[in-house]
């Protein structure tokens, strides 16, 4: 949640088209590193297991949510990211971080045992950031590219979709889980014809980590400002809309369960290149 497109992108283009929201996250940094989920223990500790070694880059790293729990698994972490306010935060919770779009990111040389991306990869050109991992990964390097998807039950969904149809019509499927999942399954869709393209890894597999978190009103009211394009919303909208969800939640009994499921496309880079590897091609910032 949100589903895409989200409210304010233009249609007919793609996410990672779209900069001014990719860049967007920084004006609500400190709660989104406050609000934001973390990734379930499992994942991070199969990513960190399965590379060849510790050296990880985390593209769009933000305020380092996923690499702090990279680090605590034993990886020395690297982040890049867009926003220089995400990466400020991020660097002040101990990452060393650095601000470019991946697609353009001089490494200056530097080989990493994995690639990972949390809730970020649909911000990035998929053919030419796969093309960017295969040029700074080590041979047999992870690619692990994974998102949270929230899986809302019957009543909790019925309830914030009715707030977002009141209040922003264009966003009615909100909180509906089968949306979701269909949205986050293109990109990851996406994500896997990129790999495929750059013809330098292996076939991609899908991995699947189920988990749930329980929020408060006040957790979830945190929260909510941070999903993409709700920071760019009108200021009144976005107050009716906190109102809103604020007595949907008291409806609820005050706090819900939110079910969900974090969905991984993976694959290692081959330790013979095929001769169709692309180059990251050198576009604008």
């Amino acid at each position: 949640m949100p589903t895409i497109p989200e409210p304010g992108l233009p249609s007919g283009q793609e996410t990672h088209q779209i900069r001014e929201v990719a860049e967007s996250f920084g004006t609500e940094a400190g709660r989104y590193d406050r609000a934001r989920p973390s990734y379930p223990e499992p994942l991070i500790t199969r990513i960190a297991g399965s590379a060849p070694g510790p050296d990880v880059l985390d593209v769009g790293c933000g305020t380092g949510i996923a690499a702090r729990q990279l680090q605590a698994a034993g990886c020395r972490v690297l982040g890049v990211d867009v926003d220089e306010r995400m990466v400020r935060l991020a660097r002040e919770r101990g990452l060393e971080a650095e601000v470019a779009p991946f697609e353009t990111w001089d490494a200056r040389g530097r080989r990493f045992d994995a690639v990972v991306a949390g809730q970020t990869w649909h911000w990035v050109d998929p053919v030419a950031g796969a093309a960017k991992a295969a040029e700074v990964l080590r041979p047999g390097g992870r690619l692990a590219l994974f998102w949270n998807v929230m899986q809302p039950p019957p009543a909790v969904a019925d309830a914030f979709a009715e707030v977002y149809r009141r209040v922003l019509p264009q966003m009615a499927a909100v909180g509906a889980a089968g949306p979701a999942l269909e949205a986050y399954a293109v990109m990851a869709g996406k994500a896997s014809e990129g790999i495929g393209a750059c013809g330098a890894f292996h076939e991609p597999e899908r991995w699947r980590d189920d988990w749930e978190r329980t929020y408060t009103r006040e957790e979830w009211l945190d929260a909510l400002p941070t999903f993409g394009g709700h920071s760019r919303l009108p200021a009144a909208q976005r107050e009716e809309l906190l109102a809103g969800m604020g007595a949907a939640v008291d409806a609820l009994g005050g706090r819900f369960v939110m079910p969900y499921a974090t969905v991984t496309v993976t694959t290692t880079l081959r330790t013979t290149l095929r001769t169709t590897l692309l180059t990251a091609p050198r576009t604008t910032a």
